[in-house]
């Protein structure tokens, strides 16, 4: 049975999940038909995460409006007068930042550094309590963090090339928009190693409040 922390998250990204395949479907977009069916298989695997970490309610919802923004991205167009980074005029090529920062550029941050966090929250689930507290935020162990979350990021390089090689006319882009994708996910993952190490939780304090 779901817990009730658990369910309305459940319930919002059951919401635009169904939402984003149904137009995924009515505008034939099989790449993010493709991207739908991985989000399945990423839900599942964060589901078993969450029944061995118990993670933080908050980190379900960042997690849960990454996901958000990824089908925005991929789905939601603008107007085509709008700064982009991109032959499409979808959400992902849009400068918010002109020349500098482009949203899928910040979508990337976002998410490699809320999977850091997640990575941290795992790492110290694993690791033995002593005298009742948890293990702290050390460098160390922030630094193993991160490089867990930019190894899910590459990850993700990787399944963004099988959508290149398996469906034509991606949005996906070339050699240079992965470098600046990955770019983007070390940049999000130290900065998340970073509040976590000036903001972690005191040792010893409940999770999942």
């Amino acid at each position: 049975m779901l817990d009730k922390k658990l369910l309305p998250v459940a319930v919002f990204t059951s919401v635009y999940l169904l939402l984003a395949a149904a137009f995924a479907v009515a505008g034939g977009n099989k790449e993010f038909v493709f991207y739908i069916g991985v989000m399945a298989v990423l839900i599942a695997a964060m589901l078993v995460v969450h029944k061995r970490v118990n993670l933080l309610t908050s980190t379900l919802w960042c997690l849960s409006v990454w996901g958000l923004m990824h089908m925005a991205g991929g789905l939601v167009t603008v107007p085509p007068a709008w700064p982009l980074g991109g032959e499409s005029n979808v959400l992902y090529n849009l400068w918010l930042v002109p020349g500098l920062l482009k949203f899928d550029q910040f979508v990337h941050a976002y998410g490699f550094g809320v999977a850091t966090w997640v990575c941290w929250q795992g790492i110290r689930a694993a690791l033995p309590v002593v005298d009742g507290r948890r293990v702290q935020p050390t460098p160390g162990l922030l630094v193993l963090a991160a490089a867990a979350g930019m190894g899910l990021g590459a990850l993700n390089e990787v399944v963004e090339f099988a959508a290149v090689l398996l469906i034509p006319d991606t949005n996906v882009g070339g050699y240079v928009n992965t470098g600046w994708d990955l770019v983007a996910n070390l940049v999000g993952s130290g900065l998340a190693a970073l509040l976590i190490f000036a903001f972690g939780r005191p040792p010893g304090s409940g999770e999942g409040e």
